[in-house]
């Protein structure tokens, strides 16, 4: 079964262009985004690659950590780093995972047994500080990762985090946030003495704090 939502995220120890990476102890008290690739020496994959090189301060930011994860070697790994580093201008400052076997890209339901290996290892995990999975994004090979809305993801789960509320559509740092319907206008009323602002009874609005 593919991991799901809410469920810790395998630990796993394993050989990186870093060095050993035990994962758990590795992002301990951390936001960490890993995302996996096909393979090396892959378009669509570098281009990624050299986003994330490029905007690693941004993750940093928030308090959350990158590693990433190829089916290669770690020696293909630093061959594959020039690559990256030309095409996204900037030098690789996570690890990349050699994970030859498939056994992390099972472990996290990124491997399709009825297709090919090759191309099935390419989603994003957003995982907690607790190491709980909060967010899976799983894309097809021809489609490229959008940066800007994985930071805007991270944004949204820390706001949620922070607020115990919900945010809507397209929503962007310091935009309204939306009070769940788990909460009663009177419980609501609690929190938010001042009041929301309401579009219809069940979407209320209030302010990011």
């Amino acid at each position: 079964m593919s991991l799901q939502l809410g469920q810790t995220a395998p630990d796993f120890t394993a050989e990186t262009t870093k060095g050993s990476v035990h994962f758990h102890e590795w992002k301990k008290g951390k936001w960490a985004m890993l995302f996996s690739h096909p393979k090396d020496y892959t378009p669509i994959c570098t281009t990624e690659m050299g986003a994330f090189a490029r905007r690693i301060g941004e993750f940093e930011k928030r308090d959350a950590k990158i590693i990433g994860l190829s089916v290669d070697s770690v020696a293909d790994h630093h061959g594959w780093e020039k690559d990256i580093t030309k095409v996204g201008g900037s030098s690789v400052g996570f690890p990349i995972i050699a994970d030859p076997d498939l056994k992390i890209a099972k472990e996290y339901g990124m491997f399709h047994p009825e297709a090919d290996s090759k191309v099935t290892v390419r989603s994003v995990f957003l995982i907690d500080p607790n190491n709980k999975v909060r967010l899976i994004l799983t894309y097809p090979p021809s489609v490229g990762r959008n940066v800007d809305e994985i930071l805007r993801s991270l944004d949204a789960l820390q706001q949620t985090d922070r607020q115990q509320v919900a945010t809507p559509v397209d929503w962007k740092p310091g935009e309204e946030v939306v009070i769940p319907p788990s909460l009663s206008d009177a419980e609501a009323k609690k929190l938010y003495p001042e009041g929301w602002r309401a579009e219809v009874s069940y979407l209320r609005y209030v302010a990011a704090k």
